[in-house]
């Protein structure tokens, strides 16, 4: 029964880390383009769009990180027979992936926190879609428990990459036609 209880919580820590880090990203685009707003504008965001993000990465997105590391942690201890299986491993990479991202996204809050905007808006936006990318190949792996299927999971990849960067183009092509 304790394993159940430790599974839906790791679960619950997945779902609350990626919302966080869906989020944080695009409040790091909104820092981004108000940092190009005229001062009085920028006066006004900066500083509400800084404290949403601290408030955000560090009551939801860390302890989230955190909490699933330790909850899969433990599920990973009540499933050692799973670290013999190729999908296992394969899981683990995109996780170790994840945390990295979460990582480059602490660089990227602390920049912002500072004034400091090295990407632009829509560099932001491309890299908000890299741990959408991840999420699938995560998911996929846990469901599917496959290695087998890999290609297609690789390919199926390749086809939301591509997808998720067209929209990208078409709005922002869009942005610069609503902005004329």
């Amino acid at each position: 029964m304790t394993f159940e209880y430790v599974k839906a919580l790791h679960i619950i820590f997945v779902v609350t880390w990626f919302a966080g880090l869906f989020y944080i990203v695009r409040l790091f685009i909104y820092q981004t383009e108000a940092l190009q707003k005229p001062e009085l504008e920028r006066n006004i965001l900066k500083p509400q769009l800084d404290l949403m993000s601290s408030r955000l990465w560090y009551i939801i997105t860390w302890p989230s990180a955190v909490l699933t590391l330790i909850f899969g942690t433990w599920v990973l201890m009540y499933r050692w027979d799973y670290m013999e299986l190729g999908f296992m491993h394969a899981k683990l990479g995109f996780v170790v992936l994840l945390y990295i991202y979460h990582a480059f996204c602490h660089v990227l809050f602390r920049e912002l926190q500072s004034g400091k905007a090295r990407w632009t808006s829509t560099q932001l936006r491309i890299w908000n879609e890299a741990s959408t990318i991840l999420l699938f190949a995560i998911v996929f792996l846990i469901v599917l428990k496959s290695t087998i299927s890999m290609v297609w999971g690789i390919l199926g990849l390749i086809g939301l990459s591509l997808t998720l960067m067209l929209g990208i183009r078409l709005y922002k092509k869009y942005r610069l036609k609503k902005e004329k």
